[in-house]
């Protein structure tokens, strides 16, 4: 029980650190007097440093402890707001942010290798839950980055971003001290056996279709989050709207994994994969191409609906596939090789936004979604 309690808290809080600065970000160049572009550098920096952070996190997890991770994690989470409620400089904050991804880093590639143990369903002996708990645990971490904007307006409204920040660097620690009260030798491989298959991975094709899976979908996610609004705006409709209809992709995109935990109990992992590509590819197509907005809101909804599974179903995939001793190392390698199509992908959609309007722009996410489709062939086609 003390292990699924702790993770519940680790799924929220790295819910909350994948949309903390996205939240904080115009309380933040008020205070430290940047603009925009700078703004934008920290996020970046953010993902940019997340790519070796978490293949180094990989590492640490299978072969130094998941107790110790975890912990790690929750400190340097903690330690980093606290940097960047004191920051009075561009240069500190940038600091922070450094700090920010190797906390978040160290917390979800040790969350994603306890999620099959901690949300196995009873009975399940055989591992084949597996999707199940991906699943299952997403909704949480879901719920963590759509709550995260609200709360970070409401607190910064009322107590300042400092001690909003700082608040929040206090919730960032409760994982890690559940964590402290979880008997971990109970479900730590040994490392002997993972050291000596963890060089497998660089050959094996499955870890390469996963990582190439996420490299076209991460952008997908990422861009219907960053011009949905603009998108919308564009089409007519008003900043009340777009905003209501941004909410409303993010809860069909959380109540989409609870459907999915119980359907993929009796459902291919993979053949499910490869649908909601296929889907995605329309969605996006219609996005791009329809002459008219009637439908513009169905299309949004259904986006968040499609795109949900994919993430914790492909990572269902790719734990399934190898051992548990080098879990750590596979979701490391799987950030690693699925966060530079993170990171440059909606540069692209950016730069061709603001010279053609972000409708058409978004035909390179339907080039990403049949990227996606073609890695969902493949791993159909290696089971």
């Amino acid at each position: 029980m003390m292990l699924q309690t702790m993770m519940v808290a680790a799924l929220l809080v790295s819910g909350m650190g994948v949309a903390l600065l996205g939240s904080v970000k115009v309380a933040l160049a008020h205070k430290l007097g940047i603009d925009e572009t700078r703004v934008g550098g920290l996020v970046s920096l953010f993902g940019f440093t997340l790519i070796p952070v978490i293949l180094t996190a990989g590492f640490l997890t299978d072969l130094v402890g998941r107790q110790v991770v975890m912990v790690s994690g929750s400190v340097l989470f903690a330690l980093s707001l606290a940097v960047l409620a004191a920051a009075r400089s561009y240069l500190a904050a940038l600091a922070a942010v450094v700090m920010l991804s190797g906390g978040w880093a160290l917390m979800i590639n040790v969350g994603n290798v306890l999620t099959p143990v901690a949300f196995q369903p009873a009975g399940d002996s055989q591992g084949e839950g597996t999707a199940f708990a991906t699943n299952l645990a997403n909704v949480f971490f879901g719920l963590g980055a759509f709550l995260t904007p609200m709360a970070v307006v409401s607190f910064v409204h009322r107590l300042g971003l400092g001690r909003t920040l700082r608040l929040l660097g206090g919730v960032t620690l409760v994982p890690g001290i559940l964590a402290l009260a979880v008997n971990f030798g109970a479900i730590q491989p040994g490392t002997a056996t993972g050291a000596a298959q963890g060089g497998a991975l660089l050959t094996d094709p499955v870890m390469w279709l996963c990582g190439l899976a996420l490299f076209f979908y991460g952008p997908l996610e990422a861009s219907m989050a960053a011009w949905t609004t603009t998108y919308l705006r564009d089409r007519g409709s008003t900043e009340t709207r777009a905003a209501r209809l941004l909410s409303g992709f993010w809860l069909a995109y959380v109540a989409s994994r609870l459907v999915s935990a119980f359907v993929l109990l009796r459902v291919s992992e993979t053949s499910y994969l490869l649908s909601a590509s296929i889907l995605g590819i329309l969605v996006l197509a219609h996005l791009v191409w329809s002459p008219t907005r009637k439908l513009d809101a169905l299309a949004v909804l259904a986006a968040g609906f499609v795109f949900g599974p994919i993430f914790p179903t492909l990572m269902a995939v790719l734990l399934g596939h190898f051992p548990a001793a080098v879990h750590g190392r596979a979701v490391g390698m799987l950030f690693a090789i699925g966060g530079v199509g993170w990171a440059l992908i909606p540069i692209f959609i950016g730069a061709h936004a603001r010279s053609h309007g972000v409708q058409r722009a978004f035909a390179i996410a339907v080039a990403a979604a049949v990227g996606l489709s073609g890695a969902a062939v493949g791993l159909l086609l290696t089971k």
